[in-house]
């Protein structure tokens, strides 16, 4: 069963079980699932479902973080709940021993890059983990690779 079909019986349970926080969450994700396809003028694969997916949570955190400095904790719980309802749909994140992991095996793999190659081991940190299906979360691995490219 594909992502979005998940989503739709996902909401007739919510909508049976009066769950207005999830029902409210899961409409919020199918309408932007809908609107990626009518963008695409096509349907949308697992991986562009899962794409648009972590858009969604990447917006979410923005939105936890300022409306904690705004003092409005009820928001910031509100988004916060609509993570953890979205990332059900996701494979699981990656740890940041993962993440550390996989970017000493790039740094590794291209000899000793330098700082000024952040760009290109960036890139290929990300191909590898996009390689074999994990989500990671890019702030992280830049931080990581900050990190590790620092430390050389």
């Amino acid at each position: 069963m594909g992502l979005v079909d998940q989503i739709q019986r996902d909401i007739t349970t919510a909508m049976k079980s009066r769950d207005e926080a999830r029902l409210s969450a899961l409409r919020m994700v199918k309408a932007a699932l809908k609107n990626r396809e009518i963008d695409k003028m096509a349907p949308l694969d697992e991986k562009e479902a899962q794409q648009v997916l972590a858009t969604l949570i990447k917006q979410r955190k923005e939105s936890v973080e300022q409306f904690t400095k705004g003092g409005r904790k009820h928001m910031a719980d509100k988004e916060a709940a609509e993570i953890s309802i979205i990332e059900g749909y996701l494979p699981q994140a990656a740890s940041e021993a993962e993440i550390g992991a996989g970017v000493r095996a790039v740094i590794a793999e291209m000899g000793s890059p330098t700082m000024k190659d952040m760009g290109t081991v960036m890139k290929s940190a990300m191909a590898r983990f996009s390689a074999q299906g994990m989500r990671v979360d890019g702030k992280v691995v830049s931080e990581t690779v900050k990190r590790e490219l620092a430390g050389k």
